[in-house]
């Protein structure tokens, strides 16, 4: 079974950078492919970013595209968020969660979920 954790939240703020980390003690990420989700209490949760299994392929929310790369790290089994010129509406809870699919396009998608870390961004 996956377990994953999430690090690397913080308050910074904006135009600073943070880099999230999703880690699989499990060493199973390479059977997954891995996503970015964010929820602000009181709203739905919404995707951020998602890596396919291997790596292949990414897809990123429009709002973020040029800002937040996902990438990962097999021999680390770690999936990492790099999150550049933040902004205040970056603020939210981040999750990583692995899914069986290839292209896990929402969050009903996902076998598996991390704990969560905070972000947030001031302005």
């Amino acid at each position: 079974q996956v377990q994953l954790v999430e690090s690397g939240g913080g308050l910074v703020q904006a135009g600073d950078s943070l880099r999230l980390s999703c880690a699989d003690s499990r060493r199973t990420f390479s059977s997954y492919a891995i996503g970015w989700f964010r929820q602000v209490p009181g709203k739905e949760r919404e995707f951020v970013a998602y890596l396919t299994r291997g790596g292949g392929n990414t897809s990123y929310r429009d709002s973020v595209k040029g800002r937040f790369t996902i990438s990962g790290d097999n021999a680390k089994n770690t999936v990492y968020l790099q999150m550049n010129s933040l902004k205040p509406e970056d603020t939210a809870i981040y999750y990583c969660a692995a899914s069986s699919l290839y292209e896990p396009p929402s969050p009903g998608s996902y076998d598996y979920w991390g704990q969560g870390t905070q972000v947030t961004v001031s302005s």
